[in-house]
């Protein structure tokens, strides 16, 4: 059984779409938390807007001195599914992790994610929403700023489509 730190983050896991409502619940009781978001990209009824969404879906991070608070009390907070446990205890996160998030952060403590895919030319994507949900592409190009264009094979022949950048993933 390893050593429990004394004064330091963990992980929360909270119930779906509770990140806010644990996060309130838990700095009530005197715990210090911290919950990454970013600006997603969100587009329904022909409008595009950016809207503030957590970085780890579910999850939310929770700093813990074992020495005057009680950590049982998070398992039972509303909105808290479980703490993430390395056996009987809570596993701790490396401070360097949380550091790192927070130097990615913008003037408005945003995390800035990496605007450009990654795909090569060519390269096989899966497409995560939209019409051809979980259809499978290939990567042929930007089409502009926030959209790229994919191949995909649709009644037997290929067809380029211009698709959110943010809705596709490497293959």
């Amino acid at each position: 059984m390893s050593p429990v730190a004394l004064d330091a983050w963990y992980v929360v896991q909270t119930q779906i779409n509770a990140e806010e409502k644990a996060a309130r619940n838990l700095m009530r009781q005197g715990f210090e938390i911290y919950l990454p978001r970013y600006l997603k990209r969100r587009s329904h009824a022909r409008k595009i807007e950016n809207v503030a969404a957590p970085l780890f879906p579910r999850y939310l991070f929770v700093r813990i001195d074992m020495t005057t608070q009680r950590w049982r009390s998070v398992q039972s907070t509303f909105g808290v599914s479980h703490l993430v446990l390395n056996g009987p205890d809570p596993a701790p996160v490396a401070q360097q992790v949380l550091h790192l998030l927070q130097t990615r952060e913008d003037e408005s403590g945003y995390v800035k994610l990496d605007q450009r895919p990654k795909f090569a030319l060519g390269g096989k994507v899966r497409v995560l929403a939209g019409a051809f949900a979980e259809n499978l592409g290939l990567f042929d190009g930007l089409a502009d700023r926030d959209r790229i264009a994919i191949l995909l094979d649709l009644l037997g022949r290929k067809v380029r489509v211009s698709i959110g950048a943010d809705m596709v993933a490497a293959a």
